[in-house]
């Protein structure tokens, strides 16, 4: 199994930028996706995630700015982030698995700038 995550770069304050992880040797529709993120000094913290059934959850910081969702023809799953505030700069990684407790598969980061 292989994630690759894309998208990433350096944005203005308020600005957007699309995420997206492609996958190979996992169906992400038949998977639980998510997207984390870690920015230094911290811990790694969840940012959103989705069952297969289409149940999503997010991190309370981007409640309301963020959007996960799936691209099943291309097999990728993408994050929607609006409104970028300068502590949304962080490596961000997608994950998935089976479930939510069960999640074992990581991409490499793409690195996430947002400048005030």
């Amino acid at each position: 199994v292989q994630l690759q995550a894309s998208g990433g770069g350096l944005v203005q304050a308020g600005g957007s930028l699309r995420l997206s992880c492609a996958a190979s040797g996992i169906i992400l529709s038949l998977n639980a996706v998510g997207w984390y993120r870690q920015a230094p000094g911290k811990q790694r913290e969840l940012v959103a995630r989705a069952t297969s059934g289409g149940y999503t959850k997010y991190g309370d910081s981007v409640k309301g700015r963020f959007t996960i969702s799936r691209d099943n023809a291309k097999n990728t799953v993408d994050l929607q982030m609006n409104s970028l505030k300068p502590e949304d700069t962080a490596v961000y990684f997608c994950n998935a698995g089976p479930t939510f407790s069960s999640m074992p598969y990581w991409g490499k980061g793409t690195q996430v700038t947002v400048s005030s």
